[in-house]
């Protein structure tokens, strides 16, 4: 995304898509996803209020393919932290920090009736990130086997980070966890990674 586009500029040449993409998450970032007006976008983005409308159809198709940006950034990050780590705490501690960092992305993926959530590329991009998550699991030093019980970890683990990044973005946690959520997840999520 280019300066100009995150910064909030006006479109002036390029992909309006993605100008239209960054003006969403700066509108969610200020109002969260319920808000969002597609005429409210096209104004941030210096565009006329039909373009939104050419380019997504409607709100839902806007959300839809902002959710699956979002699924593939998260599958790009927990790949990376996969590849630089091998440790399953640590992809946790990534997740945790995807969400902090894409919030506006993060609040769009996990709310299904947002969008269209029988669309391809989103159903594709969704499995990519569980994908990722789960060779999570078979990081760890003695991994359960294919089939159901490494779906279990899997799944385990995902309600493990998701909980604590839903969970410090909503404020809710005491303030002895701290300020820092890479270093609060890395501590709280790991007193319980230790018994894997």
């Amino acid at each position: 995304m280019s300066e100009e586009i995150a910064a909030g500029r006006p479109y002036h040449h390029g992909d309006l898509q993605r100008a239209l993409l960054a003006a969403a998450v700066e509108a969610i970032g200020e109002s969260g996803p319920t808000a969002l007006s597609l005429r409210d976008l096209a104004r941030r983005a210096g565009v006329s209020h039909a373009a939104p409308t050419h380019h997504f159809g409607d709100k839902a198709g806007l959300l839809t393919v902002l959710a699956t940006h979002g699924f593939h950034l998260l599958a790009d990050d927990l790949a990376r932290v996969r590849k630089e780590t091998g440790s399953l705490l640590e992809i946790g501690v990534g997740y945790v920090r995807f969400a902090v960092e894409h919030r506006a992305h993060f609040e769009v993926m996990f709310r299904p009736e947002l969008y269209r959530r029988d669309d391809p590329l989103l159903l594709a991009a969704k499995k990519r990130a569980t994908d990722e998550l789960q060779a999570g699991v078979a990081t760890l030093a003695e991994p359960p086997e294919e089939g159901q019980d490494a779906r279990r970890a899997g799944l385990a683990a995902w309600s493990i980070v998701h909980g604590f990044a839903t969970l410090w973005l909503s404020g809710a946690l005491p303030p002895d966890v701290g300020d820092d959520p890479t270093s609060a997840s890395r501590t709280i999520i790991g007193r319980l990674f230790e018994s894997s």
